[in-house]
């Protein structure tokens, strides 16, 4: 049986909350798949993780977007080396126990994996709505929910 964690942003940006929880997965050993909505997100967070405190990074890939082109990276390592993947797919081609599906983002089966986890900020109808709707999906499937939402320190609290 799947865990299904829900993060309810109130405080932050998921670029903002993500990494630590990404860490925390690192220390499991767990690899990990991030879903966005898009490939702007794709690309931000990309960036994002290699900087995003000046002691540390997250080791990780995401497709490359033009290869080919000039001036563009080279692709990444094969993704199946990857400990964090980030997509805007339903793949998991790094096979990761842990999925990460950021606001309207939807994964293609929740059973592949031991822990599912939806972040979705709640400023954002779209995503609470997308969220409100998995969390009955998942209930209905039987999976174990929890559900965690962002005091105003901007720390996560367990309400459900």
């Amino acid at each position: 049986m799947t865990e299904v964690l829900f993060y309810h942003l109130t405080q932050s940006t998921f670029q903002q909350a993500l990494p630590a929880l990404l860490e925390k997965c690192l220390e499991r050993d767990w690899k990990v798949t991030v879903q966005v909505e898009d490939a702007a997100q794709r690309d931000a967070l990309n960036d994002h993780l290699w900087t995003y405190r000046d002691d540390s990074f997250l080791p990780h890939a995401a497709a490359a977007t033009d290869s080919g082109s000039k001036g563009s990276p080279p692709p990444p390592p094969p993704p199946e080396q990857q400990p964090i993947w980030i997509t805007t797919t339903t793949e998991n081609p790094n096979q990761s126990n842990v999925r990460f599906s950021v606001g309207t983002s939807v994964p293609a089966a929740t059973g592949d994996y031991q822990r599912m986890i939806y972040m979705f900020d709640g400023a954002d109808p779209d995503a609470v709505a997308a969220a409100r709707e998995r969390w009955k999906i998942e209930k209905q499937a039987g999976h174990e929910l929890t559900y965690w939402q962002q005091d105003e320190e901007g720390r996560w609290r367990r309400a459900a």
